[in-house]
């Protein structure tokens, strides 16, 4: 007798739901604030999942569905990321206003979390080649428990 192979239900959610909610209502919600807010958010939601290297966050970043994350450069006190995917081409082909603050936020908060050092990150949007440069800077005379 031929055995059955389970399928595995995988649910997804559609991409137009999360754009509802994060570049529609929270905005709508939030006003001017909204950068800032999801910044701050970022750094929060990188508390609640601490990662122990930057293959973790790449990892994260694939499966939360904010788009493909590489290390382009990394300096002593600095590193350098770029963020692509059909996620990050559809948001900036979609809206002008397009930030990706959260993002920042939860890296900003991953290295200052593995680096025990303050950090700061900020995006930078290149629509050309449908990415975005996200800067990560540290200050190691400033520690943090």
């Amino acid at each position: 007798m031929e055995q059955k192979k389970e399928e595995i239900y995988e649910p997804t959610v559609p991409i137009f739901g999360y754009e509802m909610i994060r570049d529609i209502l929270l905005p709508d919600i939030l006003g001017k604030h909204t950068p800032e807010i999801l910044y701050w958010g970022g750094k929060q939601l990188s508390r609640k999942f601490p990662l122990q290297s930057m293959d973790e966050c790449s990892s994260f970043f694939d499966e939360a569905g904010w788009g493909t994350l590489t290390v382009v450069e990394q300096k002593k006190n600095e590193m350098t990321f770029e963020l692509r995917g059909s996620f990050v081409e559809r948001r900036l082909s979609l809206k002008s206003d397009v930030t990706f603050k959260l993002e920042a936020g939860f890296l900003a908060e991953q290295i200052q979390l593995q680096k025990k050092c303050t950090t700061e990150a900020a995006e930078e949007i290149h629509k050309r080649n449908q990415s975005v440069k996200i800067t990560a800077r540290w200050d190691e005379k400033d520690k943090v428990e």
